[in-house]
């Protein structure tokens, strides 16, 4: 059974930072490519953040430069730091593992991520 748990969202001021985790399950994590999206109210769910099986990573043009999307194969975790907080950043965080060559595509629960004063 494939499980993609997100951890680590909560409410924060703007210019404050988090720790997003996604504890992977149910499929060899290691062939898979991670990523994170967001969902903000009344918008359509937009890529953040990806890092490829042998770890090459890629961001979104607003966060690059504040987020970080890294991996821990040995823990079947992917992580996304998020430093210098906006309030355009409050949005639910969706972790996404997806693999071409088999043609599949998991999706967390997601974690709320709220950035206000």
């Amino acid at each position: 059974q494939v499980q993609l748990v997100e951890s680590g969202g909560g409410l924060v001021q703007p210019g404050g930072s988090l720790r997003l985790s996604c504890a992977a399950s149910g499929f060899t994590f290691s062939n898979y490519r991670m990523s994170w999206y967001r969902q903000a109210p009344g918008k359509q769910r937009e890529f953040v953040a990806v890092v490829s099986a042998g770890g090459i990573v890629n961001y979104e043009g607003s966060v690059e430069g504040r987020f970080t999307i890294s991996r821990d194969n040995s823990k079947n975790t992917v992580y996304l730091q998020m430093n210098s907080l906006k309030p355009e950043d409050t949005a639910v965080y969706y972790c996404n593992a997806r693999s071409l060559v088999r043609g599949v595509n998991y999706w967390g629960q997601g974690t709320q991520v709220t950035v206000s004063s």
